[in-house]
């Protein structure tokens, strides 16, 4: 369910609203203050001119009340959109630096990744073999492994002894060494 868009227009507080109330309360108030100049009253203090006076002090009252809010409201609204704006700005900025970041990324994985295939095919590592390492590579542990692969931990553990013989790494430390003895880490 959509809602309607809400324009300047259609909002009370910095729209078309404001402007006109205000007119109409100052008609009211200059139609209040001809009528007591015209009517040229005998005395000030009757009741007519009590009420005619009440409402041109309200209705002046009232229009610079609402004339003062809505310039308040006006300038806020500008702020805020301002804000929005730069806010907006600084939203894309980071998002384009995050999707570059992310190309980056994704470009060195495929890199890194490629390289280890290319080690684990110069270690004439068998299919089975290369799961495990890859696994192995990746943290997790020889029961970890055959579950994830649907085999025995014996056989997991027995391919991972058939890695690092073809490798020549004494075990899973080297394994992971070997490939990430060169990443160098941000200082």
């Amino acid at each position: 369910m959509n809602s309607p868009e809400v324009t300047d227009e259609d909002d009370i507080l910095t729209g078309k609203w404001p402007p006109l109330l205000v007119g109409f309360l100052l008609v009211v108030v200059v139609g209040g203050v001809t009528d007591i100049v015209l009517d040229r009253p005998t005395s000030w203090f009757s009741a007519h001119i009590a009420v005619e006076l009440g409402m041109v002090l309200v209705s002046l009252t009232f229009a610079i009340l609402i004339f003062s809010r809505w310039r308040q409201s006006t300038a806020a609204l500008k702020d805020a959109r301002v804000s929005l704006a730069a806010t907006s700005q600084a939203l894309q900025e980071r998002q384009a630096e995050r999707d570059a970041w992310r190309a980056s990324a994704e470009q060195a994985l495929t890199g890194f990744g490629a390289a280890i295939d290319q080690q684990f095919g110069s270690w004439q590592l068998t299919r089975a073999e290369r799961e495990v390492a890859l696994l192995l590579l990746k943290g997790l542990g020889h029961k970890q492994v055959a579950a994830q692969l649907g085999r025995s931990e014996r056989t997991v553990r027995q391919q991972a002894v058939d890695v690092y013989r073809k490798a020549g790494l004494q075990g899973r430390s080297e394994l992971a060494a070997f490939f990430l003895q060169d990443v160098v880490l941000p200082s």
